[in-house]
């Protein structure tokens, strides 16, 4: 019998010190996860793990593997075991090919792929050995398609879709699940509002308002994508309901991507 409930198990969330990766923390708890809050800026982490009912913060580079292992060595520690390991950790520099520099290329390609396959080397063996588990990775349309002056994001998001499929059929006979979750463009996030909005505004030679106004029409549903709409689909995959389902890229993107 499929099954939704999460209470009591174990879950990883890479970049998890703000933005969606606070969000996807913040709902396993209420799933009732024991949750590992990972990041590289341990305050951030620090803080949402207080939020959290039982939680513990772990400072990680993910690109760094020496991390990655410790950070797992921790949780098995606490815990014994990982059920759920959500690899969210992403950067994004945008530009085209003069203003991109293989410097800003290399940064974003080692975050956003290079940290995903070393977050799954280290955690992966353990949930290997029992015969359990679901990874997920939190990877973007841009995965999809390319995306305008934003080669470096959309290489390592394709890649990372790659790696995806790739782990599935390695992982496949095991009972260790690994699919991805693309989202539209979450343009009401701290990322987009902050950095995202400046960037693509300079960029195109258009307001930061004409910007938001052009991606909301590009999507059929006219809406931003927003944290629950993936917080939903996560849940999905880390339950026995998508027992079924691995090497799979959804789009979740109000119909952008289909």
């Amino acid at each position: 019998m499929s099954n939704i409930n999460l209470q009591g198990k174990v879950a990883v969330v890479t970049g998890a010190s703000q933005g969606l990766g606070e969000a996807l923390a913040l709902r396993l708890d209420k799933e009732g996860c024991k949750v590992a809050v990972l990041d590289v800026n341990i305050e951030g982490a620090t803080k949402v793990a207080s939020q959290l009912k039982d939680a513990i913060a772990i400072k990680v580079d993910v690109t760094k593997f020496e991390d990655c292992q410790e950070a797992a060595n921790q949780v098995l520690a606490k815990w014994g075991q990982i059920d759920i390991l959500v690899s969210n950790a992403a950067v994004v520099k945008s530009g085209d090919i003069y203003s991109l520099t293989p410097e800003a290329f290399k940064f974003v390609t080692d975050i956003n792929l290079n940290g995903y396959f070393n977050t799954v080397k280290a955690f992966a063996p353990s949930m290997l050995e029992r015969k359990s588990g679901s990874i997920i990775q939190i990877n973007s349309k841009s995965g999809r398609k390319g995306s305008f002056k934003n080669g470096a994001y959309a290489a390592s998001k394709f890649g990372g879709v790659g790696l995806t499929q790739s782990l599935a059929l390695e992982f496949a006979e095991s009972g260790v699940r690994v699919n991805c979750i693309c989202p539209g463009n979450l343009l009401n996030s701290p990322l987009w509002v902050n950095s995202l909005f400046k960037q693509y505004a300079q960029n195109q030679g258009i307001t930061e308002e004409q910007v938001r106004e052009k991606y909301i029409n590009q999507v059929p549903m006219k809406r931003s994508c927003e944290y629950v709409d993936i917080e939903d689909v996560m849940v999905f995959l880390a339950s026995d309901y998508s027992s079924y389902m691995t090497g799979q890229a959804i789009n979740v993107t109000g119909g952008q991507q289909m």
